[in-house]
């Protein structure tokens, strides 16, 4: 089977010329990767191969990454991809249970996977030598994984626990579903949480494990990228021979088109829990925009800029100087489609999270009136700029920022476009999305209250019971 070359791209991380992912657009070598050039081939049973030779160590890193989250399961089968995941690591046709991970471990790599909203990856980092074997594990994985109902039911058990650990018994965890529970209406994929709802993880089948592989699990639904201290053509040629006789699979219609768009919210909404905490804690999430909009960087810039640092001015003020919070920071959901600009705090005791809120409010709202200041604007480039470019540092860092804009942004060019769109923020930008996004009647919050003395007892008289 020959693959063929869809695109080739400097790996050139200096430039300050938008990039824009503009396909067959030819550029010259970068200057601080000295000539390194990626290239995406595609195999003729659909499997996309980003390969990247960067003979800086003598290591490999080999991702694939499959494009099936969370976003694309239905009610009553939440929790599926996830479930998956955890299903990849047993036992294939031509494999006992755990060999993966001991023929990864035994010759100094190490494997590991992960499941989110729009993408399922998994991940192997391997001396250079061990390119092989990468190729060969994730092939008979890909194609012979062996799914019986005694592997589901184990598997079902250690996510059951993990659930209980991450989400039933921490205040975070639970606060953070909550959050997108209320924010996003039922039936829309992000009202759901990625570990799934317990009462569906319990009665997920194995009718439904091997739908899911022998649907998502398919050439035609992933990406490879390798990065590392590789020979393009051996790579190449490896990657033709063990993958090439996978059947493609026909995905659900409109798999990769994205979600419509939902009205925005007309009314602030809210929830109050009382749990075992010291002191209250908040959490809220704005309505904001997709990954690959130019107003997600600035909204990501402006919650950098706001509560990145210890003198960004509402942790300054909140944290530092009124001593009302241990803690505040924010993020952009790096989502496909539009998610949620989430805030989250931790009050001191005798501070209250209304208190918080009223302070923030004045904070947001002088943005949105005066602006943000230039210095700050500064220091906040600097430190995304900095973030960026340490995170490319390794081959991991590499492979793992190419596979997931490729897979959320639609195209691993795009990548290269940040730090021009970095460089290129301006205040009145910040400003602009500021009165755009930070609206209260978009806005979803969540407060927990510690529980009174008399609730907290009860609750372990009945645990002992």
């Amino acid at each position: 089977m020959s693959a063929e070359l869809l695109s080739e791209f400097p790996f050139a991380m200096t430039s300050t010329e938008p990039i824009a992912a503009k396909a067959g657009k030819k550029r010259g070598k970068g200057s601080a990767t000295d000539g390194l050039m990626l290239r995406m081939y595609k195999l003729g049973n659909g499997l996309r191969v980003l390969l990247l030779a960067d003979p800086s160590a003598p290591v490999l890193a080999y991702q694939t990454w499959f494009r099936v989250g969370s976003r694309h399961e239905q009610e009553g089968k939440t929790g599926l991809a996830h479930l998956f995941e955890h299903l990849m690591f047993n036992e294939t046709e031509h494999l006992p249970a755990g060999e993966f991970d001991r023929q990864i471990e035994r010759q100094g790599g190490s494997t590991n996977a992960a499941t989110w909203v729009d993408w399922t990856y998994y991940q192997d980092d391997l001396p250079k030598s061990e390119l092989e074997l990468a190729v060969r594990l994730e092939a008979e994985r890909m194609q012979h994984l062996v799914i019986q109902r005694h592997q589901v039911e184990s598997e079902r058990g250690v996510v059951i626990s993990e659930r209980r650990l991450r989400v039933d018994d921490d205040v975070d965890g639970f606060m953070s579903e909550e959050l997108f529970r209320l924010a996003f209406d039922k039936g829309h994929p992000y009202h759901w949480p990625t570990i799934g709802w317990m009462r569906d993880i319990k009665r997920l089948s194995l009718r439904d494990a091997m739908a899911f592989y022998r649907t998502f699990y398919a050439p035609n639904n992933a990406l490879l990228v390798v990065v590392g201290d590789i020979d393009e053509k051996q790579t190449l040629s490896l990657i033709e021979k063990h993958y090439g006789p996978i059947p493609a699979q026909a995905l659900p219609k409109g798999h990769y088109q994205p979600l419509a768009d939902r009205k925005p919210q007309a009314a602030e909404r809210r929830a109050l829990f009382k749990k075992p905490v010291q002191s209250d804690k908040l959490l809220m999430g704005y309505q904001a925009p997709a990954f690959s909009s130019d107003e997600h960087v600035w909204l990501d810039f402006l919650s950098e800029l706001l509560m990145g640092s210890h003198s960004s001015p509402i942790h300054r003020d909140l944290v530092v100087e009124r001593e009302i919070a241990t803690s505040i920071g924010g993020s952009v959901t790096p989502f496909r489609d539009r998610g949620l600009w989430e805030i989250s705090a931790s009050l001191k005791r005798g501070h209250t999270a209304e208190e918080l809120l009223s302070l923030f409010d004045a904070h947001v709202e002088r943005v949105k009136k005066e602006g943000v200041r230039s210095d700050d604007v500064e220091r906040t480039r600097a430190r995304l700029l900095t973030e960026f470019y340490t995170g490319m540092r390794t081959a991991h860092g590499k492979a793992a920022q190419l596979g997931e804009f490729d897979t959320v942004a639609g195209d691993y060019r795009t990548l290269f476009d940040v730090p021009a769109q970095l460089r290129a923020v301006t205040a009145d930008q910040l400003q602009a999305v500021a009165r755009t996004y930070l609206l209260p009647e978009r806005r979803t919050l969540l407060i927990v209250r510690p529980e009174t003395p008399a609730r907290r007892k009860a609750a372990q008289q009945v645990e002992r019971a």
